[in-house]
This record gives C-alpha cells, sequence and structure tokens, in this order.
C-alpha cells in the first residue's frame, strides 16, 4: 500500500533535508522523499544512510529522488524519478523487485506513457506556483486534475502534488486523484501531518505491482 501523502524533504542545507525528515518522522509521516539534487552518488549515499536509519527506526518509508542506485543500495522502499532523471524501465533493472518506483508528470500525455511503463504511483502537477521546482511546467489548476484523471481512468495511484495546502485536500480528492506529496506547507508546520492525514481519510492507497517487505 503506497500512503496518500508523501513529505517531500526540503531544507537550506544538505544537513536540513536530514533533520526535517527526523521532524516529519517524529510527527507521523508514513513515508518520505529525501530529495537532493545535484550532488555526487557518493555524497547521496552517505545522506540516504542516515535517512534510513532515521526511518527505520520510526518504521517510515523512504523514497530516493533521483539517486536509483543509492535507493537499491540503501534498500530504500523505492526511488521517485523526475521528468529528466533515468527511465523508470532502465530503474527498474537495478531494484530489487520488491522496491517501487514514482514519477513525475505534467500533461496527460507523460501520465499514459509513464502507465504503460507499469510505475507504481504518478506524482501530477503542479497544483499552484511553488518555489520547489526550478522552471516550473504548466500550472494544472483543479480543472487540470480533473480532466487528466477522467480521460485516464486508471488505477495507477497519482498524487497531486505542487504548493498543496490543507485547504486544498477536499477539492483535489474530489478530481479523483489518490493522495498528494507536499513540501513546503509541512516544512513550515511538521504538526500539520496530522491534519493532512485526517483530511486525506485512510492513510493509504492501493499499491499496484509490488509490496513492500
Amino acid at each position: 500500500m503506497i500512503p496518500k501523502l508523501h513529505y517531500i524533504s526540503q531544507g537550506s542545507s544538505q544537513n536540513d533535508h536530514i533533520e526535517n525528515i527526523q521532524k516529519a518522522c517524529n510527527a507521523g509521516a508514513e513515508l518520505v522523499q529525501l530529495r537532493l539534487k545535484n550532488i555526487s552518488e557518493k555524497r547521496a549515499l552517505l545522506l540516504a544512510q542516515e535517512a534510513r536509519a532515521i526511518t527505520a527506526h520510526f518504521q517510515t518509508r523512504l523514497i530516493i529522488n533521483d539517486y536509483y542506485k543509492v535507493a537499491r543500495e540503501v534498500k530504500a522502499d523505492g526511488v521517485h524519478l523526475g521528468k529528466n532523471d533515468t527511465c523508470p524501465t532502465l530503474a527498474r533493472r537495478h531494484l530489487y523487485t520488491w522496491q517501487i518506483i514514482g514519477c513525475t508528470a505534467n500533461t496527460l500525455q507523460d501520465c499514459e506513457n509513464l502507465i504503460e511503463k507499469e510505475v507504481d504511483y504518478i506524482s501530477l502537477g503542479p497544483l499552484r506556483f511553488t518555489e520547489t521546482k526550478k522552471n516550473l511546467p504548466t500550472i494544472l489548476g483543479l480543472a487540470g486534475y480533473a480532466a487528466i484523471v477522467d480521460v485516464l481512468k486508471t488505477e495507477t495511484p497519482i498524487l497531486g502534488v505542487g504548493g498543496i495546502t490543507l485547504d486544498d485536500i477536499t477539492p483535489l480528492l474530489a478530481t479523483g486523484i489518490s493522495g498528494i506529496a507536499v513540501s513546503g506547507e509541512i516544512t513550515k508546520d511538521f504538526n500539520k501531518i496530522k491534519s493532512f492525514n485526517k483530511l486525506l481519510g485512510a492513510s493509504s492507497t492501493k499499491e499496484q505491482r509490488h509490496s513492500f517487505k
């Protein structure tokens, strides 16, 4: 089962990311994503080992952004790949069969391509403007989510992402998405994890292809 709420790490330094993952776990996060860009694989491995130690203690699931070989090395629960990262089909060959792959999408075509590649979940966005990402793609808004989900009619979990706040949960779920990925709103106040979980209802959504071990 894939949790409906994903916390994506954020921070002004690499150590901040690790500290914020610790805070998220303390606050009850079921899944956290270590998202560090433009660092060496060696450094990514060291930080992922720290994150894995924390998440293992709390029995929280850990997703590694981009560095799929690191995800395998630390036995993370999976990897998240952006549009400019490794192809999920290639990454799958390097991962354990129980590790999941999530990918970023911005359009209907993106989603269709990822579903063909049998990814385990799709992070679709952005809902609105966010400073978390550079070169932000076209804003989807609620209407964009509704239109894409209506056409897809897929069982692959679709997560909303991009500047999401507590006020967005009810209307977002009404579009048919499965859950959300949040960074800034939680980093500002980790106590909001409980509020997000409450609004999302059941803690996890059906996982399609692989079971965690």
